[in-house]
């Protein structure tokens, strides 16, 4: 009814200005170069399902904003217990799903549940494990009692992954996803399309798409004159390689952003010669990020020092803790009792970024006396004999997940990094749910994986958006994989 008569009113106001009403558009095409395997982000850890449902067809208790920042959804408040250990969520009322049954505090219960289950198949698993109950106090009322107090929850409940949904439809959600979001699923053309249409009982604030499509187009080759013909208006994730071709055309945005996926050199610390520091910060000073992110990245990327993401509020710019310096490098490879350098080998993962970073990275070591003989090698033997087997010297890998800086604190992580220091922080980082503790705690995490060299820090994966100049509300930034258009119009 409120909607009703905002369009009255509106048409009114247009004409007795003596003015032509011009609605604008409600329609958007939008490509992506993956098809996700289905539409249930609790059930996989694929990038391309969270782009097409993320915060349009499911909702969580909390979730991630544009700014990385943790967000109400369909918890509207919160407290927090004093030992950090019980938050009682008040629910949003009057909420339906999208076959037009009632949410509640039960289809929380059933969501976490679910999600931290022995026999569960969600992807990110971990999020949930610091979870010992969860209590209905009331339909709208909920309460949720941790093991330990881990200062993330709120974040981690933002995730995809820890999305609401109900115990009839569940099961179903990968081909027919129900949730309580703004869209709803309409269709799956496989191979082709999937499209979501504006839920009209949506319990918040209505958007002003009334339908969107997500168009598959694999091939970058396409991507441009899919723009050009106008059968697409957006491209959220753009290939690099194609921004040359469209980025003086008026007729469209070019939006560089960040991503999560921090691209590193990744050094297997307790493997001779990486286990000594000097011989790391020889490599530190031998990359030239500029010249590897022109190869890597055709320019884009954004230079990190550390594994943080620059879009994040506590992000640190640690780039200068080892400038690229060739003599100083071969000075410490000297010191560390290295004078004619060494040999070793780089595994490459089939991604344009690693094999084609890492040609660069080997001439760059080359330069200052280490000799790489690059090895390539398929996902499968990546995960296998870099990722679970460890064994490997260097490897260049990009980092996707959200805020994951506790990787360093992983007693059998690939990297083999052991720090007490860093741990403690860690630790710290659990405890802690005050927001302005926690960025001071990230920052000094931050500088000591930059003074450790841990790893080769490179640079953030760019997010390279290119969509036509009338549409606006698309995210610049990708703090999680996602395309939320809930605040995405057309301008007239």
């Amino acid at each position: 009814m409120e909607m009703w008569k905002t369009i009255v009113a509106a048409a009114a106001l247009a004409l007795a200005s003596g003015g032509t009403a011009l609605a604008a558009r409600t329609d958007l095409v939008l490509a992506m170069t993956l098809e996700p395997p289905h539409l249930d982000p609790t059930a996989g850890a694929a990038a391309a399902i969270d782009e097409i449902v993320y915060a349009n067809v499911f909702e969580g208790l909390t979730r991630i904003g544009a700014r990385g920042e943790v967000l109400p959804d369909l918890a509207e408040s919160w407290t927090v217990s004093d030992d950090g250990k019980v938050y009682t969520f008040k629910l949003h009322s009057g909420v339906k799903f999208h076959d037009g049954s009632d949410f509640n505090a039960d289809d929380v219960k059933f969501s976490l549940d679910r999600a931290r289950a022995d026999n569960s198949t969600n992807a990110q698993k971990g999020l949930f494990a610091a979870i010992d109950s969860v209590e209905v106090v009331d339909p709208a009322t909920v309460k949720v009692t941790l093991k330990n107090p881990q200062g993330s929850f709120l974040y981690n409940l933002g995730w995809g992954d820890a999305v609401i949904v109900a115990p009839e439809t569940a099961e179903t959600n990968k081909d027919k996803p129900v949730g309580t979001g703004p869209f709803k699923f309409d269709h799956w053309n496989k191979g082709a399309e999937i499209t979501i249409v504006k839920n009209p009982d949506y319990w918040g604030e209505p958007v002003a798409l009334d339908k969107a499509e997500f168009r598959i187009v694999p091939d970058a080759a396409a991507a441009v004159p899919a723009l050009l013909a106008g059968d697409v208006q957006a491209f959220p994730f753009f290939p690099p390689e194609a921004v040359a071709q469209i980025k003086d055309d008026p007729r469209f945005k070019v939006a560089i952003g960040s991503t999560e996926g921090e691209t590193i050199l990744s050094t297997n610390n307790k493997r001779p010669p990486f286990n000594d520091l000097k011989v790391r910060q020889a490599i530190a000073h031998a990359l030239d990020r500029k010249s590897i992110i022109e190869a890597a990245s055709s320019g884009y990327g954004i230079p990190i020092g550390s594994h943080f993401s620059p879009s994040n509020t506590a992000y640190v710019d640690l780039t200068g803790t080892y400038p690229y310096d060739p003599a100083k490098a071969k000075e410490l490879l000297k010191a560390a009792g290295h004078p004619d350098g060494f040999k070793a080998t780089l595994k490459l993962p089939p991604t344009p970024y690693a094999r084609l970073g890492g040609e660069v990275i080997a001439s760059e070591l080359r330069d200052v006396g280490i000799e790489l003989e690059i090895i390539p090698v398929e996902w499968a033997d990546w995960l296998k004999q870099v990722f679970t087997d460890k064994d490997y010297d260097l490897t260049i890998v990009s980092h996707t997940e959200p805020n994951d800086i506790d990787i360093y604190a992983r007693k059998d992580y690939y990297f083999n990094y052991d720090n007490p220091a860093f741990d403690k922080i860690m630790d710290e980082l659990n405890l802690t749910s005050d927001e302005a503790k926690r960025t001071d705690l990230f920052k000094q995490a931050q500088k000591i994986l930059a003074d450790d060299a841990v790893n080769g820090f490179l640079f953030e994966l760019p997010k390279i958006g290119v969509w036509d100049v009338k549409v606006e509300g698309l995210w610049e930034n990708a703090p999680i994989q996602a395309n939320d258009l809930t605040k995405v119009k057309w301008t007239e």
